[in-house]
């Protein structure tokens, strides 16, 4: 295995969470702005953490499994 798989699997993590958080926002911001922030934190997080383990890392390690391998 190389090296570099935690850079690896950082960037991967990293490519994932931004365009999640990013539809995440954009649908939900407006109703989410008026709820202080740990309550906007707790629910943006309720729905990542979820999405990312179970849909957008499983797809995207299929995705770079060469890359990773490499």
């Amino acid at each position: 295995m190389s090296k570099n798989i935690h850079h690896k699997r950082t960037f991967i993590s990293w490519l994932a969470i931004y365009p999640l958080i990013t539809i995440l926002l954009w649908l939900l911001g407006d109703l989410l702005i008026i709820l202080p922030l740990p309550l906007r934190t707790l629910l943006l997080t309720a729905l990542l953490v979820p999405a990312m383990s179970y849909v957008v890392i499983p797809f995207y390690s299929k995705l770079f499994k060469n890359w990773l391998k490499e």
